[in-house]
This record gives C-alpha cells, structure tokens and sequence, in this order.
C-alpha cells in the first residue's frame, strides 16, 4: 500500500502538472484558435434561455472560484502561520460550513449546465465528448468534495486537514515520500477527491478548462472604439 500512495500522491502529482504545462504549452503554440471557453450562450433564443444560463453559469462559476481559492489557501497555509489567527479545529470548522454552502452552489449551477447540455438539441448537437466528460468529471469531484464534509463530521479537531496540508506542502516544496506518508492514514474518500482532482491537472490543456488562464487584460490597454451613429 505505501507503494501505491507513493506512485498515486507522491510522483503522480508531478506527472499531471507537467502534462497540464506541456499540453497547454503545446496548444497554444499549435492550435490557438482551439483556446477558448466554447459558449454556448448564442443558443439562446428566449429570455427564459437567457436567465437560466446567466443563473447556471453565475451558481457555477461563483462556487467553483471560491472552493479553489479555499483549497489554495486552505492546503498550502503553513499551521505556524494560521494558528496566529485560528485554531486548526476550528479553521477545519470555516472550510466545512464555507466550502458546502458554496460547494452547494457550485453543485446547482453544475447540474443545470449539465441538464442544459444533454437535453438542449442545439447545445447537444454543438458539443463535443471533452465537454460532456467535463462537466461529469467535475459533478464527481464536487459529490467527492462535498462527502469530505461528511466524513470531516466525524472527527473536528482538525487532525485530516492537518495531513491534507502537510501532503500539499510536501508536494510543493519536492517530497514525494514525505507526501506520500503524510496522505497514507486519511480516508478513501479523501484520496479519491484528491486524485480525481490532480487528474483535472492531465485533462486541462485538452478540454474547455484552459480559458481559465486567459483573462482578457489587453483589454484594460486597448483604445476606445468610436462608434458613430449614422445620419
């Protein structure tokens, strides 16, 4: 078993972040006009259409920003440095109530993109099978997510965010034994949503998830279009 948390959560870390930089490198290098988010916004045909997408997308991308930033600061905050400010039982407190209300929206908004996307015959037909594998990957991932919660119920001192830390950490800082032997004890549920999570990392620069990383900030330089009406 320590061999398989070594190969799962010691060295496989390293080998999807550097497929997700290889790939994404060589996407954009070969195959520009293929990085994009894909819309389907113009299938919209009613005002109906229109506020069930402005609130399914709203729900998703409102949860699912929130949850990352948690994690980043969550997992890769030293304990010296929040026990400044808060107790790790209580830290583990915040990420359970703030990580499910907002991993509740997340699942909300998911759920009707999803819906969206396999009952609308105009977004179906436009889809690919990398967008429908997205959005299912994600739904199990956030289910996954939102169990931790359950499961983190059971023991609120905070000891399995503390290992979760320390495996994020080692990971960072280039020990893989030491982040292997850190995730061993913790539950499967919390392996599964870590691995499921990593192998986000290998799907990235192939499916729709690389316009996270393209925020449109030439915008803020370029100059003002001048628009006249005519006669």
């Amino acid at each position: 078993m320590s061999n398989v948390n070594l190969l799962l959560f010691g060295i496989y870390p390293y080998v999807a972040l550097a497929i997700c930089i290889i790939g994404s490198w060589a996407r954009f290098d070969l195959a520009q006009y293929s990085w994009k988010a894909g819309s389907s916004q113009v299938f919209n045909r009613t005002p109906a259409e229109h506020r069930y997408m402005r609130i399914a997308s709203n729900l998703f991308h409102v949860g699912v920003l929130f949850i990352l930033a948690g994690h980043f600061v969550g997992l890769l905050t030293p304990e010296a440095v929040y026990h400044t400010v808060i107790s790790t039982a209580n830290k583990q407190l915040l990420a359970m109530v703030s990580g499910g209300f907002f991993g509740v929206l997340c699942l909300i908004g998911l759920l009707m993109l999803l819906y969206r996307r396999l009952n609308d015959p105009r977004v179906r037909a436009s889809s690919n099978l990398s967008d429908i594998l997205v959005l299912l990957v994600l739904l199990a991932q956030l289910v996954l997510g939102l169990l931790t919660i359950v499961a983190s119920a059971q023991h609120l001192d905070g000891s399995v965010m503390v290992l979760l830390g320390n495996w994020a950490q080692a990971v960072v800082t280039l020990q893989p034994q030491v982040a292997a032997a850190n995730i061993a004890p913790v539950g499967l549920v919390y392996k599964l949503h870590v691995f499921l999570g990593l192998s986000l990392f290998v799907l990235f620069p192939f499916t729709r998830l690389v316009h996270i990383v393209s925020a449109p900030v030439w915008y803020l330089g370029r100059r003002y279009q001048i628009v006249r009406q005519k006669g």
